[in-house]
């Protein structure tokens, strides 16, 4: 696919991750020290971000140097993410334990989080976002940073403890390892391999959703390949598992790491050789057969009962170049 790598988190910034850095804790020092360098914050999986146009939501990522006090509170768990074409080291850190006053647990729940947070010692008109809502407005630059830092983020409040012994591991690495010092075990940070389907059978594509999403809201199917299983047999075993449907030739058209934790989202198309749908609804609430000028409908924002894929999501990518004719 001659545009894949156009997708959202999808690379093309110019990061430069520098991993020869990573075992040498003189050079980090020194790159930390740099006065061009910036800090990515983070806080519950959000974004330190800011707005160009204040009657707008955040459409960038917003950084402080190194040596801004909030980054100098938090250098110790810092994670080094690279430099920047500009030559500029990036870290990210993330803010722990700060909880800001009149927290609202409900909306940091909701499946479309619109809360923002403000920290009383960061710049005025700099918040955390959730990233879903800025993806599709960074640069591929900015979107690769982030993508990098909450990940690898996740991984790390997510895997503490040793899986050999059971002991607290220490971050190594600047953050891309860990390290257990009762065992030894090294532990290397994980992304985990999704597949997600766009299958047609003539002019129709097959879309599901899953319980609890927002009213409207479908996209096309998507399941964790398991062990032992190519992407081709991780396909045609999930399709068949949610809507009964079975699929002959499968092709790969193109990849998108996504942070929500830390996956691999691996974008396939597939050929349906059935068209009757029994769904699992163990696995989801729904699956139709959408026609082409029905999901021009959709993505025009007219249809009556579909809602358009979230822009950023490989969902929308590929079915925005599916209807297009530009997935070749």
């Amino acid at each position: 696919m001659k545009r894949a790598e156009q997708v959202t988190f999808g690379g093309g910034g110019g990061l430069d991750r520098k991993a020869q850095l990573r075992e040498d804790p003189a050079a980090l020092e020194t790159a930390w020290a740099a006065p061009e360098t910036q800090v990515l914050m983070t806080w519950r999986g959000k974004v330190l971000s800011q707005r160009s146009d204040p009657d707008r939501g955040p459409d960038s990522l917003a950084w402080i140097a190194s040596s801004h006090p909030v980054a100098m509170e938090h250098r110790s768990a810092a994670l080094y993410l690279g430099a920047s074409p500009d030559g500029a080291e990036r870290f990210a850190c993330d803010l722990g334990a700060w909880q800001p006053d009149a927290l609202d647990e409900m909306a940091l729940a909701s499946f479309a989080d619109t809360s923002e947070q403000q920290h009383p010692d960061l710049p005025a008109g700099y918040a955390f976002a959730e990233l879903r809502r800025i993806m599709a407005r960074l640069s591929p630059l900015e979107a690769e940073l982030a993508a990098t830092a909450k990940a690898l983020l996740s991984w790390h409040q997510s895997h503490q403890f040793c899986a050999r012994c059971g002991g607290q591991s220490l971050v190594t690495q600047a953050g891309w390892q860990r390290q257990c010092p009762s065992c030894k075990a090294l532990h290397f940070p994980r992304t985990d391999p999704v597949v997600i389907m766009l299958i047609t059978h003539g002019d129709d594509v097959l879309m599901g959703r899953s319980p609890g999403w927002p009213e409207g809201m479908y996209s096309l199917l998507a399941g964790f390949v398991e062990p032992g299983e190519t992407l081709e047999a991780a396909v045609r075993r999930e399709v068949f598992e949610e809507t009964g449907v079975s699929v002959a030739e499968v092709g790969y058209l193109s990849s998108q790491p996504w942070p929500f934790p830390m996956s691999l989202m691996f974008g396939c198309s597939g050929r349906a050789t059935s068209r009757d749908i029994t769904i699992d609804p163990k696995e989801i609430e729904d699956a139709i057969w959408v026609s082409r000028q029905d999901m021009m409908t959709v993505f025009a924002g007219e249809h009556p009962v579909i809602k358009p894929a979230r822009k950023g999501a490989i969902a929308h990518f590929l079915l925005e170049n599916w209807l297009a004719d530009t997935l070749d």
